[in-house]
């Protein structure tokens, strides 16, 4: 059984990533989404320049878990939370939850007050729902496969 206490957390600007830090969390994003979920597309999208990175490094420096913190007007209107992962070893670990948690108190730290859009696969639904997260849209496909979108409120002070 793999411990959270062996995580190194970093959330940084793509600017802060080594090259080796970066080919990590390609060869990451490339394991889940395309060869996993079997879905062909351009990873490498060109948002990846404009956002910071949160990165679950394990014991051995490799990822763990993964997301994109997206600015807002770059996915959507809203900033988000994008490219959600987390490697075949550490799932069941409870690793989504501090995923999830420590993202949103990223985006929280880095766009105060504003709300926070996700595109959710639909079978994460439930999920995302118990960050608070709620659906704003019906069922569409993105890459053959069912999502919607779902939205936090902004953090009230």
């Amino acid at each position: 059984m793999t411990s959270s206490s062996q995580l190194q957390w970093q959330c940084v600007s793509f600017s802060e990533l080594s090259n080796l830090q970066l080919h990590q969390i390609y060869a990451a994003r490339c394991a889940v989404f395309i060869l996993e979920q079997n879905c062909p597309y351009l990873d490498i999208d060109g948002k990846d320049p404009h956002c910071h990175h949160l990165i679950a490094w394990d014991q051995n420096g490799e990822v763990a878990a993964y997301t994109r913190i997206v600015p807002a007007g770059l996915s959507f209107e809203e900033p988000s939370i994008g490219r959600v992962l987390s490697s075949k070893k550490w799932r069941g670990t409870g690793i989504g939850k501090m995923l999830i948690t420590n993202s949103i108190a990223a985006l929280r730290e880095l766009y105060p007050n504003a709300p926070i859009r996700i595109g959710a696969q639909a079978y994460l639904e439930k999920f995302y729902a118990s960050f608070g997260f709620v659906t704003v849209s019906e069922m569409y496909l993105e890459d053959d496969i069912p999502h919607v979108d779902m939205l936090l409120g902004a953090e009230i002070k």
